[in-house]
């Protein structure tokens, strides 16, 4: 009985997707999944990936995975690693194959120097917080999670449903050109 852990190849996006919708769906949210397996492709195995991923194999069969991304903290001048998912399979569940993904992962921080490791987890998954606090997570109860998504994502960003700006305050487009001519000169 034997746990290996990896990173993924582009061959396992596959995979990756279907552990993805598994979660999602013990999250209850099978539905919210509109990834597809040329997005992860595209976005975790180019020249400059946005993800990374860590595949578990148990005797030879997938696991697990663990799903994250670097971010950076302004406070510390550092990098940090954000855990976006973390699922094993429920008939792996119980083996330590959680544990070693998560360990793994924090491993990768310490050797690219994060000082920290974070993730979100929903208030209801009772096993997940025991799992995380035995591992000694720190929850952060006075901050709140924000998100600006879709529609609202636009309209904050000035743009219309057409992709052609929207109805701007008076000088923003300018403003916007400024901020696209700067961002272009950063890269």
């Amino acid at each position: 009985m034997a746990t290996t852990i990896r990173p993924a190849v582009p061959e396992d996006v596959p995979q990756i997707l279907a552990f993805i919708r598994a979660l999602a769906a013990y999250e209850r949210e099978p539905q919210a999944v509109t990834a597809t397996e040329a997005d992860l492709l595209r976005d975790g195995f180019g020249t400059n990936p946005f993800y990374f991923c860590l595949i578990a194999h148990h005797n030879n069969r997938p696991a697990g995975f663990a799903f994250y991304f670097f971010n950076y903290s302004t406070w510390k001048g550092k990098p940090g690693l954000y855990l976006e998912d973390l699922f094993v399979e429920p008939e792996f569940r119980g083996l330590g194959i959680g544990k070693a993904l998560l360990e793994t992962v924090a491993a990768i921080a310490v050797e690219k120097n994060c000082p920290r490791l974070q993730w979100e987890v929903l208030d209801w998954n009772t096993p997940a917080i025991e799992f995380y606090s035995a591992m000694g997570a720190e929850f952060l109860d006075e901050w709140r999670n924000v998100r600006v998504s879709g529609e609202s994502l636009r309209r904050l960003a000035g743009i219309g449903d057409d992709g052609a700006p929207g109805s701007e305050a008076p000088g923003s487009q300018e403003e916007s050109g400024s901020l696209s001519r700067a961002a272009e000169a950063a890269h």
